[in-house]
């Protein structure tokens, strides 16, 4: 089975290699736990993995509850909508789940986070529909930065677009 065959909701690339479900996680979570760290750095919290786990729970969760509401692992790198989704319910869900365990949720923090989380989740997805569209030879089904074929189709195998 080659790179354009694995399934979406699997690991390995898909769609002239944009990534599966699992390497899509991965990057998601990965770019939380950037904001994550950077923030603590920046306002000398410290980095102890118990520092970092009580500040990251919470964007885990909320990236987790973004996923489900838009069933991201059928379209997992695409900007819309699956991060377009996934962004903005992230970033609410951590702060109400900041607000009921006594964490910190000013409004600067809030902006920030939206402004950091949304480059990163929007950002890399954006960055693999450019490097697919530049990959994907003239004649092929390339998905897009929206995950759109080269013919409009949603990505996925029937053409649905439903979400």
């Amino acid at each position: 089975m080659g790179p354009e065959s694995s399934g979406a909701a699997g690991g390995g690339w898909q769609h002239a290699e944009r990534p599966g479900a699992v390497p899509a996680a991965v990057a998601d979570v990965a770019w939380l736990l950037i904001f994550v760290v950077i923030g603590r750095s920046s306002h000398t919290e410290g980095e102890s993995v118990a520092g970092i786990a009580r500040t990251a729970w919470p964007f885990l969760v909320g990236l987790a509850v973004g996923w489900a509401a838009i069933r991201a692992w059928r379209r997992p790198a695409a900007v819309v909508p699956t991060g377009v989704v996934v962004w903005p319910v992230c970033v609410a869900a951590a702060m109400v789940l900041r607000a009921v365990s006594g964490q910190g949720v000013a409004g600067a923090f809030i902006v920030v986070a939206l402004a950091f989380v949304g480059l990163g989740l929007l950002g890399w997805r954006a960055l693999a529909g450019m490097w697919c569209q530049w990959r994907a030879p003239s004649g092929g089904a390339a998905h897009g930065a929206a995950g759109v074929d080269a013919d409009g189709a949603a990505g996925d195998p029937a053409g649905s677009s439903a979400i």
